[in-house]
């Protein structure tokens, strides 16, 4: 059977083409040396489940390993202390190659456990664990999947708490070398609400956790592994490394966008270059996927959440990384946000766009008059698949003049650029996409990519900050033209100077034409 590209579940080497995830594997098994306990916390469907099903066959040499999924147990097996107990038992008995390798004492009582959701306890569970690990030829190594489904119960909040206990006393009973669980949520910084007594709403009962610091985001280097492999496969005749850094950047690495990426192409598009890439990106954004879902329904449950995102997005605030920073700790914990160089900014440029959409298409601003002029001007701008992106400035200066002459000098600052991509959004809408370029977003200059029909078009838009700021943005445009081999680019100045000269003016900048508007 020949290989595909998988975007559900986990992948499997012998299947699926894959990213090489040796080196993580190798990173993992020191920790489980060490007798580390830990918590793999990612965003949705970042590669989780695959890393723990490999690591699992990586480490049956050396370990012997307990893979338990919470999937499998339902809202009644943690609905009271002796029917969790049954469904863990009842899980360690299913895996085949467990029971082959321990005695058939144990066995026996995994199965009286497994057989009677009454009379059991979670001690007498952990006494069949200890005794398991006495009885091992090898360290045994427990690792529990998806334990967001049980974040709520109180019967996993004593399972953590065991364990714990356990673990510092391991020095006199006999436990797990390493423990690791794995979900979206981080379990250590866990607010245990369904408790009444204040200490433990506070305390964590996983606080023995040290940090998982490695990187489980795809490299530009092992994206071109995979593609390599399918090229071997297919001769498409595709530049390997080209094709891989263009996935790169717009997906950071984040596993499941690539896979889809490379799916799109593989399946539907059939075009391995730079515009069959933004065709699948374009797919990937129309697309209503369990992700996506996810991500914005998280963003409906936390309002704070949702406040700040949207202030990175909207005014180009820079955050500082604050850990104690509720806001931002949710918005990596679901990964929508990573931290580099000691700043907040967005995981991907796929899920910048997609968010833009999100709030670029809502009802409110759908029915607001620069977005309504958007609508009405599309026709225009459009001739043999060339985006004419001087007239929608220009068009966009009368709307903005027209229903925004009389706004205060906050507004302008604050909504400006804002306003720009309301009126954007309806034009390319269905055909083309943009997203802001990280490296020269901040509260003063965001500089727009937009992909439309395979071309890109670049626009600058910034706050009017004097002679000299405008200068060194004519500077800082030319070299980012120059990262996309283009010769034409655009500036939209926002100046609330009484004395500001409104218009479209040409100016040549070395060996590029600058299209400058202010507004």
């Amino acid at each position: 059977m020949s290989k595909c590209f998988n975007i559900t579940g986990s992948c499997i080497p012998e299947q699926h083409y894959m990213v090489d995830i040796h080196d993580r594997l190798e990173k993992i098994r020191d920790m489980i040396d060490k007798g580390d306990y830990f918590v793999i916390n990612r965003g949705r469907q970042y590669g989780k489940t695959t890393t723990l099903n490999a690591l699992e066959t990586f480490l049956t040499p050396e370990y012997l390993v307990i893979n338990l999924d919470f999937q499998l147990l339902s809202n009644t097996d943690f609905s009271t202390e002796g029917r969790f107990v049954s469904a863990f038992a009842r899980e360690m008995y299913r895996n085949n190659a467990f029971r082959s390798v321990v005695s058939n004492d144990i066995v026996d009582a995994i199965k009286r456990l497994k057989n009677d959701n009454k009379s059991f306890v979670l001690a007498d569970l952990f006494d069949v664990f200890s005794d398991v690990c006495a009885e091992a030829e090898k360290p045994v190594v427990l690792i529990i999947d998806e334990i967001d489904t049980a974040a709520n119960n109180t019967v996993f909040i004593d399972l953590l708490g065991m364990l714990r206990g356990y673990y510092l006393r391991r020095n006199k009973i006999t436990i797990f070398k390493s423990v690791i669980l794995a979900g979206v949520r981080d379990i250590r910084n866990l607010k245990l609400k369904i408790r009444e007594d204040s200490e433990h709403q506070h305390n964590s009962p996983w606080n023995i956790a040290v940090d998982f610091n490695i990187n489980m985001a795809l490299t530009a280097d092992g994206i071109i592994g995979m593609l390599t492999d399918y090229e071997k496969d297919h001769n498409t005749g595709m530049d390997v490394a080209l094709i891989a850094q263009l996935i790169y950047d717009y997906t950071s690495g984040y596993p499941v966008l690539v896979s889809n990426i490379c799916k799109y192409l593989d399946e539907e598009i059939h075009e391995w270059t730079e515009e069959g890439v933004i065709k699948a990106v374009n797919r990937i954004l129309a697309a209503n996927t369990p992700l996506f879902e996810s991500l914005i329904n998280r963003l409906e449950d936390y309002p704070e959440m949702k406040k700040s995102l949207y202030q990175i997005l909207t005014k180009g605030e820079r955050f500082s990384f604050n850990p104690d920073h509720e806001p931002t700790k949710l918005l990596l914990m679901f990964g929508f946000v990573k931290v580099e160089d000691g700043a907040v900014v967005i995981a991907n440029r796929i899920f910048e766009t997609r968010l833009y959409n999100d709030m670029l298409t809502s009802e409110e601003m759908k029915s607001t008059p620069i977005s309504k002029a958007g609508l009405f001007d599309k026709p225009e701008f459009v001739k043999n698949g060339i985006l004419n992106v001087e007239l929608i400035i220009s068009r966009f200066i009368d709307h903005f003049h027209e229903i925004y002459g009389d706004s205060t000098e906050k507004f302008i600052e604050e909504d400006g650029r804002k306003c720009f991509l309301v009126y954007l959004r309806p034009i390319i809408n269905g055909v083309g996409n943009y997203y802001i370029e990280a490296r020269t977003r901040d509260n003063r200059r965001m500089d727009v990519v937009i992909d439309y029909l395979g071309k890109r078009y670049i626009v600058e838009l910034k706050i009017w900050h004097g002679q000299k700021y405008n200068e060194d943005g004519e500077k800082q445009l030319s070299d980012y033209l120059d990262s996309y081999r283009l010769k034409t680019g655009y500036m939209l100045t926002f100046n609330f100077n009484k004395n500001k000269e409104n218009g479209i003016k040409t100016v040549k900048y070395e060996d590029k034409t600058l299209i400058e508007a202010v507004v």
